[in-house]
Parts: C-alpha cells; structure tokens; sequence
C-alpha cells in the first residue's frame, strides 16, 4: 500500500515537472556565448598587442592563447563612431612583485578616421582611487594588481576605472604593455626612426641620443624610452618621447603595410612572441585592427594632458583648470582636431 501511494505521488509529481529540454538548450547556450567571449578575450590581445605598440612605443605580455587569432575574418560588426583605446604600461619584468603604472596613453580613433591622437597621462597625475582615496596615477594599477602576485587584469581593471572617472571618456577597449617585447618588436620592423629636439643621455647605460632624427634598434628604443632624469621636464618629456617613438613605429609598420595586410599582420605578431589578454568590449578583433589601422594613415599628433605642478604632498600633478577642461570636453566630443588646431603649442612636435 505504501509503495503504491509512493509510485502515485511521484507519477503526479513528473506531470507537474517542466520539460528540462529547453532548460538544457538555455544551458548549453551560455555556456556557448561564454566560451567564445573568453576565445574573443584572450585573441583580442595578439593583434591589439601590435596596434599597441604602435601607438604606444610597447608591447603586450601575457600567456599565450591556445589557438591563434584569425585575422582574415571580416571585421564585423565595423564601429562608426569614435574610439578610445587605454594603454598602461607597467614597469618591471612580468615576474616582479611591484608593479606601478609607468606610462598611461589614451588612444582616440575619431569617427571619421582621419588620425590617430596620442594623449598622455603623467603617471603622478594626483586622482581619486576607489578604497584608497588620493594618491598618484601610478598607484592604481598595484592596487588593483595587489601583492605579492600581481593580477595584470585586476590591475587593469581599476586603472581603466580612475581614468575613465578623471577624464570622463568612456574607454571602449585596452591594454597591459610592458618594455620586456620593445626590443624584439623593434627589432622585427628593422628598427624605428625617432627624431628628438634635444640631446637625452641615459642614466642607465651613459648612451647618448643626439638631437635630430635618428634610427633606434631595439636595445637603443628601450634605453630612450626609460629615461626622464636629466631631462628638462622629467617624466612629461619621458611621455613626448614615447609619443615620439610611437609616431616613428607607427610610419614603419604603414610603410610595410603590416595594419592593412592580414598576412603581415600574423606574420609580425608571429616574430614579437606571446601576446595579451584583454577585454575589446563588444568589438570584433578585426574591426578594431580595421578601425586603428585606417586612422593610422596620417600622422599622428600627440599631446599631454594639461596639468600643473604642485609643491606639496604627494608632489605631483593636478589638472590644469584653464587648459584641461577644454581637452577632456574635445575628446568626449571627438573634437580634438579643432582643440590641437587652436593650441599648437601644447602638441608635441614628431619630427
């Protein structure tokens, strides 16, 4: 009598239970969708390494993806509308257990491609960082990264965050770059031409890099671009350099036509070695390659954020209140053709 009341309870009890078959689809395709917003992630950084590089004078590390990008595919769906790109670069070898952000760059690709802008951040910007309060750019990304292990992706993360509050641009895709590939990247373009309007001597290695225009080698690149002592404004003549080499890079990957030619393009990223992991946001690979790769036609024009110096704790900088507002304000309106135009004296001179 018992079993039979059982066997009739759970028979009422299967009726009344959905059919798991939909269920199970919905499963299979989440885990579908989240799968390929992983294989997206973890491409997005091969190429977006190298456009990185050639905006930013460096590389991307990070542990190589299983499989490799596909670079023929069609750029799909093709943004129109302006783009913001945010390249950190941190200091030190991969393994070190100290990272600070040593150079931050905002990348802008206005929407109708006509150039490529270059905006540095100094990396002792003073900002708001969340859990922290006050404190220098450069912080961000070792809070976020924490210790004694740094998580470049958490480090990231909160970096892209205080820019994204300071500056108020809306960041639609980034990078971790490091100095450790420069040289080989460097290297695997036949060298880059860098063209400086005063003398720079390094304090590492006693090199000496003339005035005028002159083509670095790999080793030579990673010298200059590590120097700011003995310079005239430090670490803001440090970011025009960079700015400098990125311009130079950029003209030698456009003569070799590696942007627009997918096969160049694997065939580089195959020379500089492993590649990055980074979010592009809901932007295919190709599309971004696409993007960056037409605006980078013309020269690129590059500028500091305006700031001031502040003798006091943490000694610093602060936005400049006259000058800044009006850039962050061009930028957000991707405007920053008519800003550079009425303030020549604040871009940086690339040749």
């Amino acid at each position: 009598m018992i079993e039979d009341d059982l066997r009739a309870a759970f028979a009422r009890r299967e009726e009344m239970t959905p059919a798991v078959g939909p269920v199970r689809l919905a499963i299979d395709r989440a885990v579908v969708r989240r799968r390929r917003r992983r294989l997206r992630l973890r491409l997005a950084g091969t190429a977006l390494a190298v456009v990185a590089a050639a905006l930013a004078g460096f590389t991307a590390v990070a542990p190589r993806p299983p499989d490799r990008p596909n670079l023929l595919a069609p750029p799909s769906p093709t943004p129109t509308g302006a783009l913001n790109m945010l390249l950190v670069g941190v200091d030190g070898p991969a393994d070190r257990q100290y990272r600070l952000a040593d150079s931050v760059l905002l990348v802008h690709v206005p929407a109708d491609r006509s150039r490529l802008y270059l905006i540095s951040l100094p990396r002792d910007l003073e900002v708001s960082i969340p859990g922290r309060g006050r404190d220098k750019l450069n912080s961000t990304f070792l809070v976020g990264a924490g210790e004694p292990h740094p998580d470049l992706v958490r480090g990231y993360a909160v970096t892209r965050q205080v820019v994204s509050d300071t500056t108020g641009v809306r960041i639609d895709a980034g990078a971790v770059l490091t100095y450790q590939t420069t040289r080989e990247l460097t290297d695997a373009v036949g060298g880059v031409p860098v063209c400086l309007p005063a003398a720079v001597r390094s304090v590492h290695t006693q090199r000496r890099f003339p005035a005028g225009c002159q083509q670095l080698d790999g080793t030579a690149a990673v010298d200059l671009l590590r120097q700011r002592y003995g310079l005239r404004d430090a670490a803001l003549d440090r970011d025009r350099n960079a700015g400098r080499y990125a311009a130079g890079l950029l003209r030698r990957i456009q003569e070799q036509d590696v942007l627009t030619n997918p096969v160049l393009l694997n065939r580089l990223i195959t020379k500089v070695g492993p590649s990055l992991v980074t979010d592009t946001g809901e932007l295919s690979l190709p599309a971004l390659v696409s993007a960056a790769g037409t605006a980078a036609d013309a020269e690129p024009v590059a500028v500091g954020l305006p700031v001031r110096y502040q003798e006091k704790p943490p000694y610093g900088f602060r936005l400049d209140p006259a000058l800044a507002p009006g850039l962050l304000d061009a930028l957000r309106a991707d405007r920053l053709g008519e800003w550079t135009a009425a303030h020549p004296d604040r871009v940086t001179a690339l040749r």
